[in-house]
């Protein structure tokens, strides 16, 4: 019954469909008989120990892998102590920071004159000058420094003339 999907079928039951291939039935495949095989005991034996070295390299398998995500795991919970390490001392620099930049605005504000002045009269018992208090000096307007060079250049001489002497 060949098909033809663009004609309209005028039936009320429905059609019957058919597989587009058939499918091919495995000659090779034969049916499991319900009966036992008894293999000889030297294959019998072999196998057990070929079956017995699979489980033994699954077993040293699945130990290296468990070896090796417990080597990653203790690398991953290191590098989040070392993490949260380094996060407590940046909190502990910028507290560091902040007390140190409000210990520079209490010098510059404790640098100020007019608090010089005032903590000088609260807390030192200090006075301004009166005119009573004032002192004046006269000095002479000679100078009492010396030129050096002159005095340099005579001294020279007269060593060099001293060490003549000294090898003659």
């Amino acid at each position: 019954m060949p098909r033809n999907f663009n004609k309209y079928q005028y039936e009320t039951s429905p059609r019957k469909l058919e597989p587009e291939y058939t499918p091919i039935k495995n000659p090779y495949k034969t049916k499991k008989s319900t009966a036992r095989k008894v293999k000889p005991t030297s294959k019998r034996s072999s196998n057990v120990k070929e079956i017995k070295k699979q489980q033994n390299r699954a077993i040293k398998y699945l130990a290296i892998g468990f070896l090796v995500l417990f080597g990653l795991c203790y690398r991953n919970s290191q590098i989040d102590e070392n993490f949260a390490k380094v996060q407590e001392t940046k909190e502990k620099l910028a507290e560091v920071q902040k007390q140190n930049t409000q210990l520079e605005i209490s010098i510059e504000s404790g640098l100020n004159l007019n608090n010089l002045e005032q903590e000088a009269k609260e807390k030192l018992g200090m006075q301004k000058l009166n005119s009573k208090q004032t002192t004046y000096i006269t000095l002479p307007k000679t100078d009492y420094i010396e030129p050096a060079t002159e005095q340099v250049v005579i001294e020279e001489e007269q060593s060099r003339n001293t060490r003549h002497n000294k090898y003659n």
